[in-house]
């Protein structure tokens, strides 16, 4: 089978054909970690998620780079008040360095616990200054750059004016652009309107600051991600990732930066995840329909009846496909509790009925049944897995197909245990193909499972604390933790190689 992608370049699917035989490259624009991340940011890297589990299940070798974007940027009407990093610090009366590490250490949290991988290589902003100021002075060199007041802009119109398509990716039309933008950003700096920001000069009231040839700044929002792809990836990649609220400006510039710096398209498949939206209304703080996914899990807000455990908010997720629209209510949670909860039962039932047939060795209907008689031809069903896989990551036929299994799996399960409506070797083709789709692509877990983690997290959290006490000699707090664990039945070991526990 032939994996197809859509690419939002193109506006069409088409065959994936990676520059590195069985290899993939793929960058996502990772988040600015100014505040909490919210539930839109989760769908769309859980989305990406999905989308690099599947990869590798395809047997791709995937080098996966997600950015932290830590360095402030000036909004669009060019006041510096109106810095996301340095509005933050002044109401938390913190350093910029110190709600990077708050709101990236938030970030990963919440990753975690929906069961996101990590990706191989995850480059911040501020740690690559250097590169990004080696590209301004580049595109200055080449012509398509220039600086005004300390600061740099890229000129969209020589870009264009060399036969280069600046809207190519949003299929905006370069004149109306022109035509509808006002200068709010450069104030009076720029040749031209839509010329965007490659370094900006810091007003005294800016924080983060670097020094640069045009004096003290701070790079622009569009370079970072130019500079970390290409490093860790090269001049052309396979993939480039994102929200669709980034296809325009933001990749939009990164295919001009890419290509009028290195004479070449900067990525092959361009992907956007879609929107979320609750109650099928936008999300949004001002109007009140807003919620982050801590709530969603703890049940601490008041659109949900209940809290709902992290793989059911997984699940749910992927039952829409990573380009349409997810609505999210208490009716489609509470859908999706059912269906994970049938899934899973589902699952703990095929070890069973396998056991079943095994022990009935004299008696095989199996062999007796027409192909047609059979209920669920497993071969036929792997197949349209995996076809729905390889049509761009399609998560909803996907689970509508794992769904169809389970119903047989019920009804199988329902037969005789002496009568044998399917082979051993089908029953355990199926049991091999359904959990590495539930649990390795599709990527979750059963509660049991999520739960036994948060237990290993949170008593190895107690075991550090133990160790601290005992270095510090609080001996009295050290003996506490070990001996209330032990009235909870966990007994604490202490070996040559460390400590470890003991469920009683």
């Amino acid at each position: 089978m032939q994996l197809k992608i859509y690419n939002s370049l193109t506006s069409e699917k088409e065959i994936f054909k990676p520059i590195l035989d069985g290899n993939v490259g793929m960058y996502v624009c990772g988040p600015t970690v100014y505040s909490n991340v919210h539930l839109g940011n989760v769908r769309t890297f859980l989305s990406f998620d999905f989308i690099y589990r599947s990869l590798m299940h395809l047997g791709y070798k995937v080098r996966y780079v997600r950015n932290i974007t830590d360095a402030g940027h000036l909004t669009d009407d060019g006041d510096v008040n109106n810095d996301r990093f340095v509005k933050q610090t002044r109401l938390e009366k913190l350093e910029p360095m110190e709600i990077v590490q708050k709101y990236t250490v938030d970030f990963h949290k919440v990753l975690d616990l929906f069961n996101l991988l990590p990706p191989n290589i995850e480059p911040t902003a501020t740690g690559h200054i250097v590169e990004q100021i080696e590209l301004t002075q580049k595109l200055i060199e080449k012509g398509f750059a220039y600086e005004s007041n300390g600061s740099v802009y890229f000129d969209v119109l020589e870009y264009n004016r060399r036969g280069l398509n600046y809207g190519e990716l949003s299929k905006r039309n370069i004149e109306e652009l022109f035509a509808n933008t006002r200068d709010l950003d450069g104030q009076g700096e720029k040749k031209n309107p839509q010329d965007f920001a490659l370094w900006k000069k810091a007003s005294p009231a800016h924080i983060m600051r670097w020094n640069s040839p045009w004096g003290e700044g701070f790079p622009g929002w569009h370079l970072e991600c130019t500079a970390m792809s290409t490093k860790y990836l090269g001049e052309t990649f396979d993939i480039h990732g994102g929200g669709m609220d980034l296809k325009f400006p933001h990749h939009e510039c990164e295919i001009a930066q890419g290509k009028a710096c290195n004479d070449t398209a900067p990525v092959n498949y361009w992907m956007h995840a879609n929107m979320l939206t609750m109650n099928s209304q936008r999300m949004s703080k001002s109007t009140g329909n807003y919620i982050l996914p801590m709530q969603l899990v703890t049940g601490e807000n008041d659109f949900f009846e209940k809290p709902f455990h992290p793989s059911i908010v997984r699940f749910c997720f992927l039952q829409a496909h990573y380009r349409s629209v997810l609505d999210i209510s208490n009716d489609a949670m509470i859908a999706s509790e059912k269906g994970f909860i049938r899934l899973m039962e589902a699952l703990k039932l095929l070890p069973s009925i396998q056991e079943n047939y095994k022990s009935n060795k004299d008696v095989d209907l199996f062999n007796n049944l027409s192909p047609n008689a059979l209920p669920f031809d497993v071969k036929s069903w792997v197949n349209k897995c995996y076809e729905a896989l390889n049509d761009d990551f399609n998560s909803p036929i996907l689970i509508s197909y794992i769904f169809e299994a389970v119903n047989n799996i019920y009804k199988l399960n329902a037969v005789k245990s002496e009568i044998k409506i399917l082979s051993i070797e089908d029953l355990e083709l199926l049991e091999k193909t359904l959990n590495a789709f539930v649990f390795d692509v599709l990527g979750l877990q059963t509660i049991e499972e999520s739960n036994n983690e948060k237990l290993d997290q949170t008593l190895n959290v107690l075991i550090e604390l133990r160790n601290q006490a005992r270095k510090s000699k609080n001996f009295e707090l050290s003996d506490q933790i070990r001996d209330k664990l032990l009235a909870e039945g966990i007994e604490l070991k202490d070996g040559r190689d460390g400590t470890t526990y003991v469920l009683n």
